[in-house]
């Protein structure tokens, strides 16, 4: 087996690459944010107010109260428009126009934190799209050099292959081989059936299975035949852990519409994942905000973007050019099949829990919900995960029914207190125990995701 070397095509999506990182670049070097008004600005502001007020002025060239108008600007910066009774009389003492310049200078200067406000929503905008572009020229580059490195080439095997399957009545056109960093196998066969066959892919799997020496399995949506024409068929090794599901789920007050959105998914590499986010407050538009999150995350992830990429990605889309802060918290599982091991991604979500075969953990976030700041922080934890273990993630409507100080000691109660090994009888079971430490009616959404995993090794 011998690797090929990075392609032509790999060099030319690094210059790709690099004009995205220049253009990022671009962005951030941009007016920079600023909440201060600038010496500068206050040149510009007196000479606004000495246009408007005091041009006219009989006084103007003997007069002193335009010296005090920096004075008067910084005192409106630091108290408000509402201005001292001591600065008014000071004004007027200097100036015959003292009330029309007074409010003409409390006109420049919300007219200039106006404009500093948009420049400063300019800049974050720009500060999002550079954060997007950096995601996505290093999802490029990363997915490209991943793809360049795992294809290999071995003319025994293919030829073994090609001789068994033209037996079968199938005509080949190409055969591509495939190894992940962990050295799974995946292999694409481009072929046909010749005419009057009728070969399954299953049967396809087979034979490549007895080729390689390992179990390979139709890859994710595979057609169940070969058809007439050219296709590309897609066998991958076969995973050794399942995953089981189960979701118990009810709005604030027994509300029908609830502001909690979960989603379970197969991702790519033979990865199993579940999103559950919860939108800020309750109803309608807390549940049209969580479901857009965990519906573009979906979407993301399933086309093959790294989970990191994606929730900053999702993150930025929330927070650029909204008027007003609207957030959603994220507790995302991603379950390897082939090794059982589980990454929880955590931001601003409740605890999570791990049901052992002996003992109850509890995962906890630190991290701020999608939407309140442009760069997401996201806390990450990994576990190895064995036959029959259990992934128990909450929204914060289930912990807080609890009494403050005792929630993880009472949950870690509930989820040992039983023999449950069915999620969803699981989840409803952690459900129902709330429900009746709350008095049944629910103040705030509640709902229980439970995955459980499973060894097909038996």
């Amino acid at each position: 087996m011998q690797e090929l070397k990075i392609n032509p095509y790999v060099v030319q999506i690094d210059k790709f690459v690099s004009s995205l990182d220049k253009l990022s670049y671009a962005f951030l070097r941009m007016e920079e944010e600023n909440s201060i008004i600038t010496e500068e600005a206050y040149l510009g502001l007196q000479e606004d107010v000495r246009e408007r007020v005091c041009k006219g002025c009989e006084r103007m060239k003997v007069c002193r109260g335009t010296d005090m108008l920096q004075e008067v600007l910084y005192t409106i910066e630091k108290y408000g428009a509402e201005l001292s009774v001591e600065m008014k009389r000071k004004m007027q003492k200097k100036c015959i126009h003292a009330p029309q310049f007074l409010r003409t200078a409390v006109d420049v200067y919300k007219n200039e934190k106006h404009n500093q406000m948009w420049k400063q929503r300019m800049a974050e905008n720009r500060e999002g799209c550079a954060v997007q572009l950096d995601a996505f020229a290093q999802m490029i580059q990363h997915s490209t050099r991943e793809l360049s490195a795992s294809i290999f080439e071995d003319e025994h095997l293919e030829k073994k292959i090609k001789v068994r399957l033209t037996k079968m009545g199938l005509k080949i056109l190409s055969t591509v081989f495939l190894v992940t960093e962990s050295g799974r196998y995946e292999i694409h066969v481009t072929a046909k059936v010749l005419k009057g066959e009728c070969v399954t892919t299953k049967e396809v799997a087979h034979v490549i299975s007895d080729c390689t020496g390992r179990e390979m399995v139709m890859g994710k949506e595979e057609r169940a035949m070969v058809g007439a024409e050219y296709g590309t068929l897609v066998f991958v090794e076969g995973a050794r852990f399942h995953t089981i599901q189960g979701v118990a789920k009810i709005g604030k007050g027994c509300e029908k519409i609830s502001g909690d959105n979960f989603s379970m998914l197969e991702l790519p590499g033979g990865k199993q994942g579940v999103i559950l986010s919860d939108g800020m407050g309750a109803g309608k538009s807390a549940f049209q905000e969580s479901s857009m999150v965990v519906e573009v995350l979906e979407e993301l992830l399933d086309a093959g973007f790294p989970k990191e990429t994606a929730l900053q990605m999702v993150n930025t889309a929330m927070v650029m050019g909204r008027e007003e802060v609207r957030f959603s918290t994220i507790d995302m599982g991603e379950f390897d099949l082939y090794t059982g091991n589980c990454e929880i991604a955590k931001a601003g979500a409740s605890t999570t829990f791990i049901k052992y075969k002996d003992r109850v953990e509890s995962i906890k976030s630190t991290s701020l919900p999608m939407g309140v700041m442009a760069k997401l922080e996201v806390d990450y934890v990994e576990r190895q995960l064995q036959d029959g273990d259990m992934v128990i993630m909450v929204t914060d409507g289930v912990m807080d029914a609890l009494p403050v100080g005792e929630q993880d000691f009472l949950m870690h109660a509930i989820i040992e207190g039983t023999r449950i090994h069915n999620p969803k009888e699981l989840a409803h079971h952690i459900l129902e125990q709330i429900l009746e430490c709350s008095g049944h009616i629910p103040l705030d959404d509640m709902t229980v995701v439970v995955v459980g995993i499973w060894s097909l090794e038996k």
